[in-house]
């Protein structure tokens, strides 16, 4: 992975590289991406999401984030740990989300680990906060080698999640989820999003 860490789109705007050109993405990365999230609904939805994208790229996930809301009961925990063998049969024949049963399964079985975390510590940002630390690291990347792909952070984090029952949390998986809630500040140098 070489090549600057930060490049013009389309419009001229300095971005980081995986932006590229694809509106959605644009969107993505200038709206959400690397901003603060403490909502435990929206923390979820993160949650959900990431799993789903083991395997694919972030951009076919993200064309089926209105799909996963409706599926997923607008990313409502207590609603998708409910969801049984019915539930997941229909959403294995729903071709608004990605059709892999075992992230399906992995929906469900997390949002009930996701409850009992929420439990444990009153919110997930609470918990998160434990494991990773409250300092939010700024790294500012000047080529695309620099971006790791897991810390000591997520390695930390996936290693906790799945002793709670998580599934599809895998280090690099738990990296992307912190980049995406800003619990790391991984915007490039040179990037008009970088602080």
């Amino acid at each position: 992975m070489t090549g600057p860490a930060a490049v013009a789109g389309p419009d001229g705007v300095a971005r980081c590289w995986w932006a590229g050109e694809d509106p959605l993405y644009i969107a993505y990365h200038d709206r959400e991406w690397g901003r603060p999230v403490r909502d435990d609904r929206r923390l979820f939805e993160f949650l959900i999401l990431e799993g789903a994208q083991a395997g694919l790229s972030w951009l076919t996930v993200l064309r089926k984030r209105e799909g996963y809301r409706r599926a997923f009961a607008g990313f409502d925990p207590e609603a998708v740990a409910r969801y049984g063998a019915r539930e997941r049969a229909a959403l294995l024949r729903d071709p608004g989300i990605v059709r892999n049963r075992l992230k399906i399964a992995s929906a469900t079985e997390n949002a009930r680990a996701f409850l009992e975390v929420r439990r444990e510590f009153g919110s997930f940002t609470r918990y998160l906060r434990g494991v990773v630390g409250a300092e939010v690291p700024v790294r500012r990347p000047r080529n695309r080698s620099q971006v790791p792909a897991r810390t000591e952070a997520s390695d930390a984090l996936s290693e906790d999640l799945k002793a709670r029952g998580f599934r599809f949390v895998g280090s690099t998986i738990c990296y992307a989820f912190l980049q995406a809630c800003g619990f790391v500040d991984d915007h490039a140098a040179g990037c008009s999003r970088a602080r």
